[in-house]
C-alpha cells in the first residue's frame, strides 16, 4: 500500500483509464470540481511496482464530529481478489488515523447480487448499508440504468429502444429541433434552463460557477455539453462525461416550453451515437428511485431512461467502517434530524 504522490499521478491516470472499472469520480480531475474536499488516493501495486488497485478518497471536516471520510464509485481493482481489497483498506485505516476520521463511507458500482465481495467487505470489517431506495437515502444513486454499447451498431441500439423512444427521437427531428454541441460560455444558457428545471422538478440547482469549474477542470476529453434549439431559440441541454471505458449522463435540463418537440430524447440519441462511434463499452443514464411504482413522483424519470432499453441495476449501496463508532451513530441521528427540518421547510413553505 502507497498513498499517491504528485510523480505517480501520470501512472494513476493510465491504470484508472485502462482499468474495466474505471469511474469519472475516481480520478484527478473529478477532484479538482470538489475544491471544498482534501482528496487522497490510495495505491496497491504488485511486486513489480505496477498499480493493481486504488480508492479516491475525500476528506471533510464535519463540524462538532471531525473529519468524516468518503469516496464515490471505489474501489477500482478486481473487486474479488481479497489481499488487494485488503491493502486498499489498509491504507484506509492510515488515512484514518492521520486525519482523526470517525467513517470511511463508500458507494460502490458493484452489483447487490455479488456475493463474493460481500463476503470479502465482510471479512475486513466493512458494514453494508442496503436498504435506501431513494436519492436523498444516499449521496450517490444506487439504482440506475445503464445501457451495454460494447460493440454494437447504431442500428442494433436505436431498435432495441421502445417504440415510443424511438417515435419521440423522430418526432424531435422532424419538428425541427437541432442539436448543436456547446461551448463554455453556452453553460450560462444551460444553466438558466437547469434553474427552469430545479423549480419544476424540485431539486436544488448548483451555481454557475461549479459547471465552469466542471468545464475546466475535466477539459474537452471527459466533459461535453449538448444544447436542444429549436428556432435558434436553447430548449435543452445535457452534461455526459466520459471517462476511459464509459460515457456517463451526468446532468440534464429542459425548459418548460416546447417540452412537446421531445429534445432529451434526441440529446440522449446524439450522444450515444457518439458513444458507440468512439467504440465505450457503456452508456450509464445515472439514477433513478428504486421504487417502481407509477404513483411514485419520480416515476417519469424512471419510464424515460427504460425507454432506451438500458438495464436497471442495482448497487450494493453504502460500506462503510467505524474508526470512531460512537461519533458515527451520532452523526448519523444528526444527519436524519438535519434532513427531516430541511424536508419540514420545504412542505412549510409550499416547495
Amino acid at each position: 500500500m502507497k498513498i499517491l504522490e504528485e510523480k505517480d499521478k501520470a501512472r494513476y491516470k493510465e491504470f484508472l483509464e485502462k482499468h474495466e472499472r474505471c469511474n469519472f469520480q475516481q480520478s484527478l480531475e473529478w477532484g479538482e470540481v470538489k475544491t471544498n474536499w482534501i482528496k487522497e488516493v490510495i495505491l496497491s501495486e504488485d511486486k513489480e511496482g505496477n498499480i493493481i488497485g486504488s480508492l479516491c478518497v475525500w476528506i471533510r471536516k464535519i463540524p462538532i464530529f471531525g473529519n468524516m471520510m468518503y469516496s464515490a464509485r471505489g474501489p477500482v481493482c478486481d473487486i474479488h481478489d481479497e489481499e488487494v481489497i485488503k491493502d486498499i483498506t489498509e491504507g484506509a485505516k492510515f488515512l484514518a488515523e492521520k486525519y482523526k476520521a470517525f467513517v470511511l463511507r463508500v458507494e460502490p458500482d458493484i452489483l447487490k447480487s455479488d456475493e463474493k465481495f460481500r463476503e470479502i467487505i465482510s471479512k475486513l470489517n466493512y458494514k453494508i448499508k442496503d436498504n435506501s431506495t431513494d436519492f436523498k437515502d444516499e449521496i450517490q444513486p444506487r439504482f440506475v440504468f445503464r445501457l451495454d454499447i460494447k460493440d454494437k451498431n447504431e442500428d442494433e441500439i436505436f431498435n432495441n429502444f421502445h417504440s415510443k423512444t424511438r417515435y419521440n427521437i423522430r418526432l424531435a427531428t422532424k419538428k425541427g429541433v437541432e442539436i448543436r454541441e456547446g461551448k463554455k460560455e453556452d453553460l450560462k444558457d444551460f444553466h438558466k434552463i437547469m434553474i427552469e428545471t430545479g423549480e419544476r422538478d424540485d431539486f436544488i440547482i448548483r451555481p454557475l460557477s461549479y459547471f465552469e469549474k466542471m468545464y475546466d477542470s475535466l477539459g474537452a476529453n471527459h466533459m461535453k455539453l449538448l444544447m436542444a434549439y429549436h428556432e435558434n431559440t436553447p430548449i435543452a441541454g445535457i452534461v455526459p462525461i466520459m471517462y476511459g471505458n464509459k460515457v456517463w449522463y451526468l446532468y440534464g435540463a429542459s425548459s418548460n416550453k416546447h417540452r412537446n418537440l421531445m429534445p432529451n430524447y434526441l440529446l440522449q440519441w446524439t450522444m450515444i451515437k457518439e458513444a458507440i462511434e468512439k467504440k465505450y463499452d457503456m452508456y450509464d443514464f445515472r439514477g433513478v428511485s428504486g421504487v417502481v411504482d407509477e404513483t411514485h413522483p419520480q416515476y417519469g424519470l424512471y419510464r424515460f431512461k427504460k425507454g432506451f432499453n438500458a438495464e436497471f441495476t442495482e448497487f450494493i449501496g453504502e460500506i462503510y467502517i467505524e474508526y470512531k463508532p460512537l461519533v458515527n451513530r451520532m452523526y448519523k441521528v444528526a444527519e436524519k434530524t438535519f434532513r427531516s427540518l430541511r424536508m419540514f421547510k420545504k412542505r412549510l413553505l409550499g416547495k
